[in-house]
Parts: C-alpha cells; sequence; structure tokens
C-alpha cells in the first residue's frame, strides 16, 4: 500500500511517499523543509472514531495498534493533518486480484495480501 502525501494547496507536488508492505511502515521524504514527518510512521496506536471498529451497541473511539494495514491508513489519515498535509492512497500493481475461491479470508486479510506483494 502507498500514501502519498502533499500540501493542500499543491496536490500534484508530492512532499513524502509512505508505504506499508510486510507488516512494516517507510517513509521516503522528498521535500525536507517540512519538520516532524518522522511522526506519521512512528509506531505508536491511533485513535479513531470509527464505527465499524466498535462492538454492537458501543460508542466511542477505538485504539488500532501498530502491525496492520488500518493502522497504517488511520495513521496517514490522522497524523498528516496536523502537519499541514494531506494524503492519497495510491493503488499499485495489484498482482493476483480477488479470489473468489479466496472468500474465507476477511476484507482486511484479503488488503494485506494483495498490498504485500
Amino acid at each position: 500500500m502507498r500514501a502519498e502525501l502533499y500540501r493542500p494547496d499543491a496536490p500534484e507536488s508530492v512532499v513524502a511517499i509512505a508505504t506499508w508492505s510486510d507488516g512494516r511502515a517507510n517513509l521516503e521524504v522528498l521535500d525536507p523543509s517540512i519538520e516532524r514527518l518522522d511522526t506519521l510512521v512512528r509506531p505508536t496506536p491511533v485513535v479513531v472514531d470509527d464505527p465499524s471498529l466498535r462492538p454492537p451497541g458501543t460508542h466511542g473511539e477505538a485504539l488500532l495498534e501498530p502491525g496492520s494495514s488500518a493502522w497504517f491508513r488511520a495513521a496517514m489519515q490522522t497524523r498528516a493533518e496536523p502537519l499541514g498535509l494531506r494524503v492519497r492512497f495510491v493503488a499499485g500493481q495489484i498482482v493476483g486480484g480477488w479470489d473468489p475461491a479466496a472468500s474465507y479470508r476477511s476484507f482486511d486479510e484479503q488488503v494485506d495480501r494483495m498490498s504485500s506483494s
């Protein structure tokens, strides 16, 4: 999985590229003038208010621990804005695509499998 970070006023100019592969986040800084970019991929929990992560009938925020593609997406989305950046997720080359015979996998497991190629 690949995330491109850019300034809101210049979406065509990417300032950093964060990637998620094999359970690890990596960051490539293209514009060193932006401070604290290393905080984007720091392996610390992320708090999100996402109803899909809560048990039925509950409310409030959920804590995502580092180590999953869901954590990576949430970390990019929540940590980019305080730095004055926006994030977009870019599809790489998908090898194999959707496998209907693998429907036993959860959606997140399928995303992890496809993004680790």
